[in-house]
């Protein structure tokens, strides 16, 4: 799960610039583009309130033949009305016509602070200079641009194998806290030299993030402004990928997603440990969900998890209180292996005893059986202590 030291994909190049939103000349200003036409897609956050750059987005009449992504950091340009959408529009003609393509050619993403607008200015200035910076090393230096309170970035590369040669998926991402299943306030990009059709590439990606990015959770919340994108360029000059290619591909790409969302999750804003919760014997999938959702959103049981305690019967509230359909005498609970609740409310406190120290390394699993039928569904959630409170205490001031 650590980061990736370098991003080469074949075809695209990126750069990362300082243009004056972030205080003491940090990079807040990133740009990555393919040098070919590409087939793309886009998900956004659920949330309904929406930053400028999502409802942009969502707007664009066709966003499967996007060539990269701008993204501006330390300003989320959300909730800033028609003044916001317009800074969207300026920046993204603006980039367009310094690189020489066609308008709505790029996806456009900011994160940050909401409620303030976007310092179009500073930002247009910067647009040329960044656009001659471009380099195929600069994809690295566009995954800093785009941090916020990240303690390091995330970025990640894959290389498969196909029937006449290779391909390769490079990803960067951003994201620590107001983290939730529907993506929190997360940004994400994957960019491969593969050629695919549209509706696999479409299919491939959805499948990823519901695998990878809507499994995690930091604190609850789901951001304004989440945004997560694929870029296909099919520069290994390769045809269009189908059957066990094509598979090989899907699998490269959950895996490079996953290890992208465990990175945020393991950040977390302070966080010391992840666990994954999985939910089974719910009375059925949506069940499942909000059975692991209320388990993986209780400050109750994210302090616990910081304490190291094995305190099953949080989790039992959790689930309880979750709306999922739950007999109490149905439950098994299973800490790091270890089985610490029987049906019928059986507690085993050596096996409490056993798990004590397993759950003090910084990842273990909580697995919570309901015994009502064949629903499953699993969260990856981090601990909540004091250093979230702090980040987040003063994130304006």
């Amino acid at each position: 799960m650590k980061p990736a030291g370098t991003v080469r994909v074949p075809g695209f190049r990126g750069a990362g610039a300082a243009c004056g939103i972030k205080k003491g000349g940090m990079p807040d200003l990133a740009l990555v583009v393919s040098d070919f036409p590409c087939v793309s897609d886009v998900v956004f956050t659920r949330n309904r309130v929406v930053a400028a750059p999502v409802a942009w987005g969502k707007a664009l009449r066709d966003r499967s033949a996007l060539r990269g992504v701008i993204v501006s950091s330390g300003n989320a340009n959300a909730c800033t009305g028609k003044e916001g959408l317009a800074a969207v529009r300026k920046i993204a003609d603006a980039a367009c016509g310094s690189l020489g393509l066609s308008r709505n050619s790029l996806l456009f993403s900011s994160t940050g602070v909401i409620g303030v607008q976007l310092p179009v200015s500073l930002i247009a200035a910067s647009i040329s200079p960044l656009c001659a910076s471009l380099s195929t090393d600069g994809i690295a230096r566009a995954g800093d641009a785009i941090v916020t309170t990240d303690a390091y970035p995330k970025r990640g590369v894959r290389r498969i194998a196909v029937r006449g040669g290779r391909v390769t998926l490079g990803g960067i991402a951003k994201g620590a806290g107001m983290i939730a299943p529907d993506m929190g306030t997360m940004l994400a990009y994957v960019f491969t030299d593969a050629s695919l059709r549209p509706a696999d590439l479409r299919r491939a990606f959805r499948e990823a993030v519901e695998r990878s990015f809507n499994r995690i959770v930091v604190d609850g919340d789901t951001s304004t402004n989440d945004t997560a994108a694929i870029f296909a360029n099919g520069a290994s000059g390769l045809a269009p990928l189908s059957g066990r290619n094509l598979s090989a591909f899907s699998e490269a790409l959950r895996s490079l997603l996953l290890d992208l969302a465990l990175m945020i999750v393991r950040d977390g804003e302070g966080a010391t440990r992840v666990v994954r919760i999985a939910v089974t014997g719910a009375a059925g999938d949506r069940d499942a969900v909000r059975a692991a959702r209320a388990v993986a959103t209780s400050p109750l049981v994210k302090t616990a998890v910081y304490g190291a305690d094995p305190n099953w019967g949080r989790v039992v509230a959790a689930i309880g209180r979750s709306g999922a359909r739950v007999d109490p005498e149905r439950v098994e609970m299973t800490f790091a292996g270890e089985k610490v609740l029987r049906r019928g409310m059986e507690i085993d406190r050596a096996a409490e005893r056993r798990a004590a120290p397993k759950i003090r390394k910084e990842a273990y699993g909580i697995e919570a059986d309901l015994g009502l039928g064949k629903g499953s569904h699993y969260l990856y959630f981090s601990d909540l202590n004091h250093d979230y409170v702090r980040i987040n205490a003063g994130y304006r001031t």
